[in-house]
């Protein structure tokens, strides 16, 4: 496949979004949650703020990529930690 680069990177990337579908599956199965409001105003549960977490994550990066570059890419991984953080505690 020549259309693609397929590094460990890449990988690793789309096997822990496929591990997160799979854990947040298990758990609305196992832990069933009545949806609350956070600071969106509108009723969110775990699928729903990990799906903004994600693309929150993904325009994090892009913004990093663009504005500060690749050498310094490690430390959008933080700040999107952060936001994940935010987005499960408050949204």
């Amino acid at each position: 496949m020549d259309w693609m680069a397929w590094t460990w990177p890449t990988a690793a990337f789309f096997a822990i979004i496929a591990l997160l579908l799979v854990i947040f599956t298990v758990l609305a199965v196992k832990f069933p949650e009545t949806p609350r409001v956070g600071i969106l105003r509108t009723e969110t549960t775990r699928g729903d703020r990990l799906f903004v977490t994600l693309l929150g994550s993904a325009f994090i990066n892009l913004a990093w990529l663009g504005l500060v570059g690749v050498d310094t890419q490690p430390w959008a991984m933080a700040v999107c930690l952060v936001y994940a953080a935010a987005v499960f505690r408050w949204v």
